[in-house]
């Protein structure tokens, strides 16, 4: 048997009971919903032929919740979302790219060691600062490039282009092409 085979589709019968995959759907592996906590009804929608690769995680938290478009690719996306991110239909994700829709703790002092107190073993999960989150949302047909991150509140849209490594922190038009930290334009279809 050849270790580096990619490995078959796993039954989706293991996929969690609020995950929707559309038709002809493929998922490399369960790994990808090891941190999936959703509990919304759906907490992730898959559409028609969407590619999930091995590397990428849904790192979902209770209240969140993921839409991915039809014939999207996700190779390696890390996925942090405390409500909403939402995939358009067409849309390429590399790897190492991170998606996050909250700075998932709080960025005030104070707040932020009750936070680390809260989600400490023997920490009191009620006494968590509530957390600020901004939907993500990435239109259609846009690519992310290696290393790419997507922060809180940002749209991406259609027909975009993110370069490797940027750090997106604001909307990026259609057409556009951003690259470096923070991402800058260089000009629509990639000109500079």
């Amino acid at each position: 048997m050849n270790p580096f085979a990619v490995p078959r589709e796993w039954d989706r019968r293991g996929l969690p009971a609020n995950v929707l995959a559309g038709d002809e759907c493929w998922l490399e592996g369960k790994d990808s919903f090891v941190r999936f906590r959703s509990q919304r009804e759906p907490g992730l929608v898959l559409g028609r032929r969407v590619r999930v690769y091995g590397w990428t995680i849904f790192n979902v938290e209770p209240n969140g919740c993921i839409e991915v478009g039809d014939d999207s690719i996700l190779v390696g996306a890390v996925c942090m979302c405390a409500a909403s991110i939402k995939i358009g239909a067409g849309v390429l994700v590399s790897y190492n790219v991170t998606l996050a829709d909250c700075d998932f703790h709080p960025l005030e002092a104070e707040a932020r060691r009750r936070d680390a107190l809260a989600i400490a073993p023997g920490g009191d999960l009620s006494s968590r600062p509530s957390l600020l989150t901004s939907p993500v949302s990435i239109e259609d047909e846009a690519w992310i490039g290696i290393g790419a991150i997507v922060l809180k509140g940002v749209t991406i849209g259609k027909r975009a282009r993110i370069g490797a490594g940027a750090v997106v922190t604001s909307d990026v038009a259609p057409g556009e092409f951003v690259r470096g930290n923070p991402a800058l334009p260089l000009g629509a279809g990639g000109r500079g």
